[in-house]
């Protein structure tokens, strides 16, 4: 009889292997060129008054929203990535999910575009340049932050494995494949809303707030694995890092790059911390 484990492993496992295939990333990395596309010719033609009502009532009339929209398919994927490295290592993981944040970081700056008028104007300059910086740098930041953690990583001595890492992991798979089920259906289910009803729904801080209870389960779930106190400083305090990332991700202008870049210190002290305390004893 099949047991959990196996169960877990057997749902996710396949799904990751068609998501990382080099195949599928050539083709979402195609249709977010496409959609840029169609959004700049679906909002000229909205410009004109020739699209249908029922698609001239959801069509912007700002050219720039069609950045939007290429990098909104950004995140898209990007939130995927973050689902399928949850059942990585924890200090793996990590390093993955602020991967992702200096992208999502980018994303913002180049999400600024969309206040500007056409043609643009140097009035738009102050509110539009400044948060575009200060995201940039920010992204920067933590890019820089990101190759010192990588390098510590590198240089570090395997982790200790045993007989309670396939379980471990195998429940990391299943919470992911769940997070994976309800990120997909809840997408469809708001896309719905906009379209046909026009009910608009902040849809990616509502699954952000889905992963920080995620983030939670996995640290307290790892304390019954490794129940050292290194260990569970060091899972806490990269937990705690991954709230500060969720934080960001839903932090307005400003606030996004500076936590960021204070969740990245906050990864790296814990782990030269970690490691300090782990040679000496």
């Amino acid at each position: 009889m099949i047991t959990f484990y196996e169960f877990a492993t057997n749902l996710f496992d396949p799904i990751h292997v068609v998501w990382e295939h080099p195949k599928t990333r050539r083709a979402v990395a195609i249709s977010q060129v496409l959609a840029f596309c169609v959004g700049l010719v679906g909002i000229e033609l909205n410009v004109r008054g020739v699209l249908p009502p029922f698609l001239a009532r959801i069509t912007p009339t700002s050219h720039f929203y069609a950045i939007n929209l290429a990098f909104t398919l950004v995140l898209v994927q990007e939130v995927m990535d973050l689902i399928f490295v949850l059942p990585c290592s924890v200090t793996k993981s990590l390093g993955k999910q602020f991967e992702v944040l200096c992208l999502i970081l980018l994303r913002d700056a180049f999400k600024e575009l969309v206040h500007l008028h056409e043609p643009i104007a140097s009035a738009d300059f102050g509110h539009v340049l400044l948060p575009m910086l200060a995201d940039g740098v920010g992204a920067l930041l933590v890019f820089i932050g990101l190759g010192f953690y990588y390098r510590h990583y590198r240089a570090r001595t395997q982790g200790p494995r045993g007989p309670w890492l396939y379980p471990f992991v195998a429940y990391k798979k299943f919470l992911a494949f769940c997070l994976l089920v309800f990120f997909l259906s809840f997408g469809l289910w708001v896309g719905w809303q906009e379209v046909v009803y026009g009910q608009h729904h902040d849809f990616f801080l509502i699954f952000y707030t889905v992963l920080i209870f995620s983030d939670i389960f996995i640290v307290l779930l790892s304390h019954t694995y490794l129940p050292a106190f290194e260990s569970i400083f060091r899972n806490s305090g990269f937990a705690l890092s991954t709230l500060l990332i969720r934080f960001a991700l839903a932090a307005p202008a400003y606030y996004a790059p500076l936590l960021g870049v204070c969740a990245m210190v906050l990864a790296y002290g814990v782990f030269v911390a970690s490691d300090a305390f782990a040679k000496d004893g």
